[in-house]
């Protein structure tokens, strides 16, 4: 990505500052015409206010309400307007008769003339205000008639008839004036916002391109469609967190195998109903690499990287994988392998049993070594033949003789139940299913007991007949002599790290039984322990729909 734009084009930052600038300066503009027009009006309603102000008072004067009648209304009343006009700054006063005739006027020449503008309704006896155009040019005049008796409309004590009425007003070029004389201080108020305006702008414009680390648009859709190519393209799952351990992003892999709903992101991790493992791993309570995490049918490997921003954790991103298939593939290895050091073990043995007839050979005791061997057949007789009766399917039947001679190794005696019944061969998965289960059944018992003590093995097919199910049953059931798990152990063993022994190998433990449960609850079965007694120790059972969880349902 270039970080810099074409020559000629504006980068980002430098649009927002030009955009702020312009919509600023119309906004200021709109609201500077805005001010000056409500200035223009309340200068006109001032102007009006006073103007019908004084002409109220010069109406009510008993000057003017004597002169009026009087033989020669202008003789008194001429003088008494100059007087007011000079004293209050109005640009004109006529006082005049109902029919129009003024008695009074700046123009002399112009007193016992008719007047320009016609009385109105104030000869009705009602005061008016207004704009006109008269002798003087166009005015905000005011009109009040003027009684007999005195007083007036607005005070609502006049008396007698109208004897005429008063026009004061004030030339609109006044007011208009005034109003222009305010325009500088308009302006100099919005060049001031205006400068304030652009300088925070300015400022923005740089927080911005310091949030966007001075990347363009197209920088930034490109990473954008980057980032959501690269979390939709990988197998794997990918988990991110903030320091809150809120759900930030994740992917369609990851949301398959932790089994969360679509539109996660944002709910906090103890929202989610995931296992207390899982929510360990994410938030960190349980650190490593590549740590094994069990997801419904799923095994998972989890790691988690802490995320840090200008040298503060932000949260972190969890990546998952799938090993599901590679971990029972590996159980199916083990199996092999027990059956080739049970193997390995019963030629051990069998090469001791030759060298032991040889030297009886070698001693002349013929009759001994026939005996020797008679018995020795009996005996593979009777365990290989009664392995085969019982287990007709050939792994299962192989993985059982190799565990025999592994307990053997152990002097440990693995006893095959009456019980136990499997006539026909398993098929695919489950036999898969079936070898994991027994072996690492099997493999616990043998590490629960000690020298000397035994373990008993029952395998039985039960069919639709026997149960009354609508499919058939495998059910696996190995006890043991050990001090077995306590009640208050019971669901812990099935999770996976938990253990009660040693490993004798040195490797990990705690997964055996956690497989084992997976495996039970993927075909839709089932694993229950029981208490020891005082006469065994634990004893697991174990139920596996010969169809699939998928296909009973």
């Amino acid at each position: 990505m270039n970080p810099h734009p074409a020559p000629g084009r504006l980068t980002l930052t430098g649009s927002l500052f030009i955009g702020y600038v312009c919509l600023l300066a119309v906004a200021l503009a709109v609201i500077g015409s805005l001010w000056a027009i409500h200035l223009d009006r309340e200068t006109d309603r001032q102007y009006a206010e006073r103007v019908l102000t004084v002409a109220r008072s010069v109406a009510v004067l008993p000057e003017v309400v004597e002169g009026l009648q009087a033989v020669d209304p202008s003789e008194d009343l001429d003088p008494l307007a100059d007087r007011i006009s000079s004293a209050t700054g109005a640009d004109y006063l006529v006082i005049a008769s109902p029919d129009g005739t003024r008695h009074t006027h700046p123009d002399k020449s112009r007193i016992g003339e008719t007047v320009s503008t016609p009385p109105g309704p104030v000869v009705r006896g009602t005061e008016w205000t207004g704009v006109q155009d008269g002798t003087q040019g166009r005015t905000v005049r005011a009109k009040i008639p003027v009684f007999s008796g005195g007083g007036s409309v607005n005070g609502g004590d006049a008396q007698g008839e109208i004897v005429g009425y008063v026009s004061l007003g004030i030339l609109d070029s006044s007011a208009t004036t005034d109003a222009r004389a305010s325009i500088p201080v308009i302006l100099a108020a919005t060049a001031l916002v205006l400068v304030l305006g652009v300088g925070g702008s300015w400022v923005l414009s740089r927080q911005v391109r310091a949030k966007t680390h001075g990347l363009e648009p197209a920088d930034i859709t490109a990473l954008l469609e980057s980032r959501e190519a690269l979390l939709y393209a990988v197998r794997e799952g990918v988990l991110a967190v903030d320091r809150d351990d809120r759900i930030l992003l994740v992917n369609p892999p990851a949301r398959t195998m932790l089994g969360l709903p679509k539109g996660v992101e944002g709910s906090r991790l103890d929202e989610l109903g995931l296992s207390e493992r899982a929510r360990d791993i994410v938030s960190g309570a349980d650190p490593g690499d590549d740590l094994i995490l069990l997801s419904g049918d799923r095994v998972l490997v989890a790691n988690r990287m802490p995320v840090r921003i200008r040298g503060e954790e932000a949260g972190a991103v969890v990546t998952l994988r799938d090993r599901t298939e590679v971990d029972r593939l590996t159980g199916e290895l083990d199996g092999a392998r027990t059956v080739t050091r049970g193997l390995r073990a019963q030629t051990h043995e069998f090469a001791n049993r030759v060298h032991t007839v040889a030297g009886m050979l070698e001693l002349g005791a013929h009759d001994e070594a026939r005996a020797y061997l008679a018995d020795l057949a009996a005996t593979h007789t009777r365990t290989s033949s009664g392995v085969a009766e019982h287990v007709r399917d050939p792994a299962l039947a192989a993985l059982t003789l190799a565990k025999s001679a592994q307990a053997s190794e152990l002097g440990v005696d693995l006893r095959l139940s009456p019980m136990t019944s499997v006539p026909v061969s398993l098929k695919g998965d489950l036999r898969s299913d079936a070898l994991l289960t027994l072996g690492n059944l099997v493999d616990n018992a043998l590490d629960a007991v000690t020298p000397n003590g035994w373990v008993e093995l029952m395998v039985r097919l039960h069919t639709v007949a026997d149960t009354g199910l609508p499919h058939d049953l495998l059910e696996i059931r190995v006890t043991d002599s050990g001090q077995g798990v306590s009640d208050e152990l019971a669901e812990e063993i099935f999770r996976y790290g938990f253990t009660t022994k040693a490993s004798r190998d040195g490797g990990t433990r705690g997964l055996g039984l956690a497989l084992v449960k997976q495996v039970c609850e993927s075909r839709g079965g089932s694993i229950e322990m029981e208490a020891p007694d005082a006469e065994e120790g634990a004893v697991f059972t174990v139920c596996l729909p010969v169809v699939t969880a998928a296909v009973a349902r």
